[in-house]
C-alpha cells in the first residue's frame, strides 16, 4: 500500500485531468520517474508562470504525452524538486497532503508542506 506524507493510505490526486507519472490519478513514483512526481498540488497562475520561466511549460497541451495543459485550479502531481524551488521563491502552490506521496519527505520537510496545505472551503 502506497502511503502519503501523513502516514496513511495515499489518496488520489486527480482524474480530470488524469495526473500522476503513470497517469493513473495518483502521485506514485518508481525507478523510471526521474522527476519524482509526488506532490499533489492545486495550480496557481503564479506557479504556472514560474515553472514556465524555468523551462517547464505546464500550460501548453502536449497530446503525445497525454498532457492536457493546466490552468489555475487544476490538481497535478508535481516534481518535488520544482515544488521546493517554487517554495524557496515564495511561489509554491497549495498541497493536498493526503494525496502527496511519502517519498516527498526525502526532499522537503513536512513543515514546508504543512505551511502550504490546501484548505477546503
Amino acid at each position: 500500500m502506497e502511503r502519503n506524507v501523513l502516514g496513511t493510505e495515499l489518496k488520489a490526486c486527480c482524474f480530470e485531468p488524469k495526473t500522476g507519472y503513470y497517469r493513473d490519478g495518483f502521485c506514485k513514483t518508481g525507478a523510471d520517474d526521474i522527476g519524482t512526481h509526488v506532490v499533489c498540488a492545486i495550480m496557481t497562475d503564479e506557479f504556472l508562470e514560474f515553472t514556465r520561466s524555468r523551462g517547464n511549460d505546464l500550460i501548453t497541451p502536449i497530446p503525445y504525452y497525454q498532457f492536457p495543459g493546466l490552468t489555475a485550479g487544476d490538481k497535478w502531481c508535481l516534481c518535488v524538486s520544482r515544488w521546493k524551488e517554487a517554495y524557496l521563491e515564495g511561489l509554491a502552490p497549495p498541497v493536498i497532503l493526503e494525496a502527496t506521496h511519502e517519498k516527498a519527505l526525502k526532499y522537503v520537510d513536512f513543515e514546508m508542506l504543512l505551511e502550504h496545505k490546501y484548505l477546503e472551503i
